[in-house]
Parts: C-alpha cells; structure tokens; sequence
C-alpha cells in the first residue's frame, strides 16, 4: 500500500473529527462526540503507522543492527494503549452525561453521522490493501470498519430521538462505542506486548521446534534454545546444537540441514553455535537444557 493512500486516509479523518466535533457541540450529542474521538484516534493512529514505515524502511547501521523495522511495532503498541484510554474515558463521559442530561438536537447528530459514515466507508476502503501483512494498518482497517458501525448506531440514536424522545439511546449508543474501542485495543495489545518482549511466536509451539532440531540427522542434542520476533515478519532463533560428528566441516552440512527444517516455522535468521562436547552441565546454572519429554503445550 502506498503512502499517499495512507496520507489521504488521515486527512479525510481529521476532518471527519472537525465535523463531528462541531456537531456533537450544537447538538449536544455526546454519541457524536464520542464517535469523533474514535475518528481522531483513527487519524492519529495512521500517521504514526504512517511515521513508523518511514523510520522502518531504514537500513540497519552500527547502532541498530537488525534495522528499524520494529518502529511499526512500538507504533502499534502507542495506538492501542491510547485506544484503551479513549474507550475508558467515553464509559466516564456517558456516566456524567447520565448523571446531567442535556438537550440533543437529532437532526444535527443524523446528518452528520451519514457523513461520518461515508467517510469512515473510504477511509476503510484506502487501508484494505495493507491490513493483510501491518498490525498497525490492520488495527486502523478494524477502527474504521467499527466506526462506520458506530456511524449507524449514531444514526439510529438520532432518529429515536426525533421520533420518540429516547434521549438514553445517545448514552447507549455512546457506551456501545466505548465497548467496540476497549476490545480492539484489549484484543491486540498481547500480541504487540510479546512481540517487544521478545517472545515465542504465538502461531509456533517452543517445544514443537526443538522436537524437530532434534529430529535432523546429524544433530545429538540441542539446548541453549532461544525463538523471538525481529518484526511483524521476521523471526530469529539462537540455539546450541551438539552434532553427532565432532568437526567443523561436519557441522558446516548440519547447519543447512537445521535451516532447512526451520523454514517450516517461517524462521530464516538463525543463529547456531556449535558445542563440540556435551556442556550441559556446566550450562545448566544460566541456561537449564530442555529436557527430552515436556508437557506438549508448556513454552519456555
């Protein structure tokens, strides 16, 4: 996807919010209110993604020297925690609205919702494409397709209000959206937290990789075992491998043999150090070995 899909998208947004703001204020509608934070989350969390790739295509250099491509990551990490924040402080708002009830003019909080709306369909409609391979792209994708839905849950708040003077519907509504901002942000943070963090693949079992190291010819033992992500899409391995033959010509053919077999978990940055003799022992006080049979679904 390229950048000027991503600039567009966070332009048409910060308008959106303009407008939603202005209508939430002369209408007194805290639904349209709330759904012009979420725009402006939305438009926010675009520009830093978009910030992020930038910084993310650089080069590795002396001082980062597996590059920058975890930038989108801590990107991603900065969106949700503000979406978190958004959705508390909208359950706060609703809650004093409730407790203060003010006048809502209905025509005001449908006409501009239906334009949230259509907005909120484009914005959706420019992101599509790279929501399949970016956490923070596929993050603003889901924002925007739930906002179009809090657009029509706005819409429906306004016309019962027209129609019935069902002012609570706007606090519902307002509470709904609330709901639909904590769980896009609850749902994605572990995956980014462990990404930062450093750990194990969510979609690959720890004792699954070295059950198949130990399994390549060649190899008597494996231990030392460390699997991480660099990146979204790039994921590295570190382990100590005790071949079966005692040379480092020997070890030369085993290693693209241990590369090989993990190309099946999508690993292609593997760092691998052979140990002539078995040193587990003298390993074990920093590094326990993994011993030969463990709980199938236990992850170190």
């Amino acid at each position: 996807m390229s950048d000027a899909r991503l600039v567009a998208a966070v332009a048409v947004n910060v308008l959106l919010t303009a407008a939603q703001i202005v209508g939430g204020l002369v209408s007194g509608s805290l639904s349209l209110i709330a759904d012009a934070l979420h725009n402006l989350s939305d438009a926010g969390a675009l520009a830093l993604a978009l910030f992020a790739r930038k910084v993310g295509r650089r080069p590795a250099d002396k001082l980062m020297t597996f590059g920058y491509a975890r930038a989108e990551v801590v990107a991603a990490l900065i969106n949700l925690t503000t979406l978190v924040l958004i959705g508390l402080y909208l359950i706060y708002e609703a809650i004093d609205r409730f407790l203060n009830p003010r006048p809502i003019e209905g025509w005001i909080v449908v006409a501009v919702a239906g334009v949230a709306l259509v907005v909120d369909l484009v914005t959706a409609a420019l992101v599509q494409g790279g929501a399949k391979r970016s956490l923070n792209i596929k993050a603003a994708f889901l924002h925007n397709v739930s906002d179009a839905l809090a657009s029509v849950g706005v819409i429906v708040a306004g016309t019962l209000i027209l129609l019935y003077d069902l002012y609570v519907s706007d606090l519902v509504v307002t509470l709904i959206i609330a709901a639909y901002v904590l769980y896009q942000g609850v749902s994605l943070l572990p995956r980014t937290i462990r990404i930062l963090l450093g750990a194990t693949p969510d979609d690959v079992e720890f004792d699954e990789i070295v059950a198949v190291l130990r399994g390549v010819e060649g190899v008597r033992d494996i231990h030392h075992v460390h699997v991480w992500s660099l990146d979204e899409h790039t994921r590295a391995l570190e382990a100590h491998l005790v071949p079966a033959e005692g040379s480092i010509e020997a070890f030369e053919g085993l290693k693209g043999r241990v590369r090989t077999a993990l190309e099946r978990f999508s690993i292609r940055h593997a760092t691998l150090e052979p140990c002539l003799q078995d040193t587990r022992g003298d390993e074990s006080r920093l590094v326990p070995p993994h011993p030969q049979e463990e709980a199938p679904h236990a992850r170190r």
